[in-house]
């Protein structure tokens, strides 16, 4: 007997990149705190979604994936009041049928390399990145996108944090870092934080 389906639910939310929509579903659909960014199509081949997002829709430019959202960042010259309904269907109807969202090789590779990080963390990153996740990492998800750690530079006490999804090439998200996101770790860390800078994908 077969199971019962849960049926997909998805509705789309507007963020301050306008190039970029919020697709979001009524379940998880990667692990909490789990970030899948992919800029390019070729980016995209261990993610079988994304991929075929990029060869479906040709203004696709982007697919950023997160917690129960998918984030599609178009071509400038189009308006999603003319597409954001197509690409919702095809999401909606991809996973209906139950197709995997990424190829085991993908999946081995990030646990390994989370796994790493974590080990390799010292107490002051972990500082860091614990003002991230409670300061700025739900306002930034709820946009459709994530800022993530990247790096410490210890010479220059500079901060370099990743911009993903929606964050990435919207105006708004530098203003964000700088006037928001720099001013937080300044406070709470005055001696080891004297920059916020980005690191694009």
């Amino acid at each position: 007997m077969n199971q019962v389906q849960t049926p997909i639910n998805i509705y789309t939310e507007a963020n301050p990149n306008p190039n970029s929509m919020k697709f979001v579903v009524n379940k998880m659909l990667i692990p909490e705190g789990v970030t899948f960014d992919f800029p390019d199509a070729e980016a995209a081949q261990e993610a079988p979604l994304a991929s075929e997002l990029f060869a479906k829709f040709n203004y696709v430019e982007r697919v950023f994936m997160m917690n129960n959202f998918v984030t599609v960042t178009k071509q400038e010259s189009l308006s999603w009041h003319d597409i954001a309904m197509e690409v919702k269907e095809y999401i909606k109807n991809y996973l209906e049928e139950e197709k995997p969202l990424f190829s085991a090789k993908l999946l081995k590779g990030y646990e390994e390399e989370f796994a790493q990080n974590q080990e390799e963390d010292s107490e002051l990153v972990k500082k860091i990145k614990g003002i991230l996740d409670e300061y700025v990492k739900p306002a930034v998800e709820s946009d459709g996108g994530a800022i993530t750690f990247h790096s410490y530079q210890e010479d220059r006490k500079v901060v370099k944090l990743l911009l993903q999804g929606s964050c990435s090439g919207c105006p708004s998200s530098m203003v964000t870092l700088k006037m928001g996101i720099e001013n937080l770790l300044k406070r709470f860390l005055p001696n080891e934080v004297q920059e916020v800078e980005a690191e694009e994908v």
